[in-house]
């Protein structure tokens, strides 16, 4: 076995695009991959010192949604370009933008599913960044994503993660077993 240095290199990384707006309404969002779910209804995201950082303290809202595939390419831009430097950062991206339903911030359409929040928290926040924690108000899924049971169909969305040893967005796959049912062939 090879040994390495402590990393970031938990797998698989969300590509998460959280969406917020600024203290003048506008719409914003950045690519993060240090997120995850914190208890049933707060999830948690390590964010560094972004536009977005200040708009969570102002909005105390936003929204989080997962790349895709067909995003991957504005995904990615959202994540290098700060809308401190490119006030027309959220034009290029080219996405359709509406106010979410039950939170004061963006909704981008072109996701298949998006989970709107309140900022419960912001830990550890300094000039460096944070930790987020947030409690899940709402999830929204497109019905073209639905299984046949109505529920959300993570394999029809085309999922990416996040692959911080090679730097690439890997596209993920295919049910391979049912969960709480595969080991009891064991027994």
């Amino acid at each position: 076995m090879k040994s390495f240095k402590p990393s970031p290199w938990v797998l698989p990384q969300p590509v998460l695009i959280l969406g917020t707006y600024d203290k003048d309404g506008n719409p914003n969002a950045m690519n993060a991959a240090w997120g995850g779910q914190r208890d049933p209804d707060e999830i948690i995201i390590s964010i560094g010192s972004h536009a977005t950082t200040e708009n969570l303290v102002t909005s105390n809202a936003l929204t989080v949604t997962f790349a895709t595939v067909d995003t991957m390419v504005a995904a990615d831009y959202v994540g290098i370009v700060s809308a401190k430097n490119n006030p027309d950062k959220m034009r290029r991206a080219g996405w359709t933008i509406e106010k979410a339903p039950n939170v004061n911030a963006p909704l981008f359409k072109e996701f298949p599913l998006t989970i709107e929040c309140e900022v419960s928290q912001l830990l550890d926040h300094d000039q460096t960044g944070c930790y987020l924690v947030a409690k899940i108000v709402n999830i929204l899924c497109d019905e073209a994503y639905l299984d046949a049971d109505g529920n959300p169909d993570m394999e029809k969305m085309n999922l990416i993660t996040y692959n911080p040893i090679q730097h690439t967005y890997v596209s993920l796959g295919t049910a391979v077993g049912k969960a709480f049912s595969i080991g009891k062939q064991l027994k």
